[in-house]
């Protein structure tokens, strides 16, 4: 594939607020999210067990889902949820904080939820070129031209972004699906129990979760076996208290963004010397690999 990313991030950047009609959405399919986090990337085991051994436990998120038709389902906070027989299945992502960004060929920057890893000035990835970098970033959009499915490149190109998906062929070596066959224990998992789990779903919806409902679904993941929807206790309770516990830049620069951030889509009241400072003094000063910039 060849693609022209520079001044897009549409892959990692909500643009909903920007071009509604254009922008896609991941409600869709049999098993819709209940979250509203817009393109959330799943991350296998191993790659979420990497994060994590980075002190980085603080920029995952769980995503759990609406059951299809014939699905398990259990209830959490009176919502009827996925599952594997009485076990809410979930998948695990990168939170994505509001950041000034103008992302897709714009010129305005416009307070807009993004990549922990997206570097506002720079549109470029953080870990692009780093063990961290996950593989569905890393082999985007070959999956949805592999379904036949939209591509974010075409729904920016529609929006008038700019020529984006420059080839299409799908390339040999692209993985499986992450949600196919292999799935379990590698990049979908089941929470072991879910009396644990009241107020998750109203915090899940809100955007409101806590660092130990995050950390929970952390250390249910890690205690994962590829291929198994089975939990090892011991596993799981190791890697909840390094998640729970985990004190990074990144997990930093979440809260400071959400503190700092207007309305989602609101314009950006700050001039570009001040927006390039604050970025720097958020992300860069406080410890955030930085990027090569486009040559």
């Amino acid at each position: 594939m060849e693609l022209r990313c520079e001044g897009c991030a549409g892959c990692c950047v909500d643009w909903r607020p920007l071009a509604p009609d254009a922008a896609g959405t991941d409600r869709t399919g049999s098993r819709p999210p209940i979250d509203d986090a817009y393109d959330l990337v799943p991350l296998t085991r191993d790659e979420i067990a990497r994060f994590l051994d980075d002190g980085l436990g603080d920029v995952l998120v769980p995503r759990l889902f609406e059951p299809a038709d014939g699905d398990d389902t259990v209830r959490i906070d009176a919502v009827e949820v996925a599952a594997a027989g009485d076990r809410p299945i979930f998948a695990v992502g990168l939170r994505k904080p509001p950041k000034p960004v103008a992302p897709i060929g714009t010129d305005e920057h416009r307070w807009l939820d993004a990549c922990v890893f997206l570097d506002p000035t720079t549109l470029q990835c953080r870990i692009h070129d780093d063990d961290l970098y996950p593989q569905t970033c890393s082999t985007y959009p070959a999956h949805s031209l592999e379904l036949g499915a939209e591509t974010e490149c075409e729904r920016v190109e529609a929006a008038d972004g700019g020529d984006r998906l420059l080839d299409d062929a799908v390339p040999d070596d692209t993985p499986p699906l992450p949600f196919g066959p292999r799935a379990a224990g590698a990049t979908v998992f089941a929470y072991p129990d879910p009396d644990d789990l009241d107020g998750v779903i109203d915090r899940l919806r809100g955007a409101r979760l806590t660092a130990e409902d995050r950390a929970r679904f952390v250390g249910a993941a890690v205690g994962s076996s590829p291929g198994s929807l089975s939990v090892a206790p011991d596993r799981m309770a190791e890697a909840r208290d390094r998640a729970r516990d985990a004190d990074s830049w990144a997990g930093r620069a979440i809260r400071a963004w959400n503190e700092r951030a207007a309305g989602d889509g609101d314009r950006v009241a700050l001039d570009p010397e001040d927006r390039v400072r604050l970025v720097r003094e958020l992300e860069d000063d406080a410890g955030a690999p930085g990027t090569p910039g486009w040559e």
